[in-house]
């Protein structure tokens, strides 16, 4: 069974800084992509950073290009993304996913369907 789990989610303020981190499990993790993704209330899912099985590969969305960082660890099987400059609207649910297939990095969070249940990022003045 697949099993992604994060922490380190939070209130913070404007310009602050967070590192998300996820474990994950139930799957040979050095063969799929990973990836971060982000829902704020009343708005679509938004996939916000993908990294290749490994880690060679990085894509990020526009609004977080330059604040955020993906990276993750094969040995440990974590995958971690790194915010700064944070902002008002940043907030939001976000979540560790797992590419649905073996493959190339996509940039569409159609193709990852497996995600955590999410850590809270909340960014308020």
């Amino acid at each position: 069974e697949v099993q992604l789990v994060e922490s380190g989610g939070g209130l913070v303020q404007p310009g602050d800084s967070l590192t998300l981190s996820c474990a994950a499990s139930g799957f040979p993790f050095t063969e799929y992509n990973m990836a971060w993704v982000r829902q704020a209330p009343g708005k679509a899912l938004e996939l916000v950073s993908s990294i290749s099985t490994g880690g060679g590969t990085k894509h990020y969305a526009d609004s977080v290009k330059g604040r955020f960082a993906i990276s993750r660890d094969n040995a440990k099987n974590t995958v971690t993304l790194q915010l700064t400059g944070l902002g008002t609207d940043d907030t939001a649910m976000y979540s560790c996913a797992r590419a649905s297939v073996v493959g190339p990095l996509f940039f569409s969070a159609d193709m990852y369907t497996y995600r955590g249940q999410g850590t809270q990022v909340t960014v308020s003045e």
